[in-house]
C-alpha cells in the first residue's frame, strides 16, 4: 500500500485524525480516534490540534502498519482505528 500525499486532518467533530491510504488505485479513508492516540501514543487529554497532529505524525509508522493489516483482513472503503486495534492479544 502507498500513502497518499494528503495531509492528515483533525475531523470536524474532534473525534480523531483522518488520513488516506492508496490501495489498488482507490483511496481508503482512515480515521484514528483521539481515544486511540491517548491510550496508545501518549497523547494528553484535551491536547491542542497541533499536539494531536504531532502525536499522529510521530506514531505514523505504527498507525499505518495497523491500518494496512486491518485492511488486508477486511477490505473496506472506510477504516476506523480504535485503542483495541493497537492492543496485542
Amino acid at each position: 500500500m502507498e500513502t497518499l500525499d494528503s495531509e492528515p486532518q483533525i475531523v470536524a467533530n474532534g473525534r480523531g485524525v483522518s488520513f488516506g491510504l492508496a490501495r489498488r488505485g482507490t483511496t481508503v479513508e482512515c480515521l484514528i480516534t483521539i481515544a486511540a492516540l491517548e491510550a496508545c501514543f501518549w497523547l494528553e487529554p484535551r491536547a491542542s490540534d497541533a499536539r494531536v497532529l504531532k502525536t499522529f505524525r510521530d506514531g505514523y509508522s505504527r498507525i499505518r502498519a495497523i491500518a494496512e493489516r486491518k485492511l488486508l483482513a477486511h477490505l473496506c472503503a472506510r477504516l476506523e482505528l480504535t485503542p483495541d486495534d493497537f492492543r496485542r492479544h
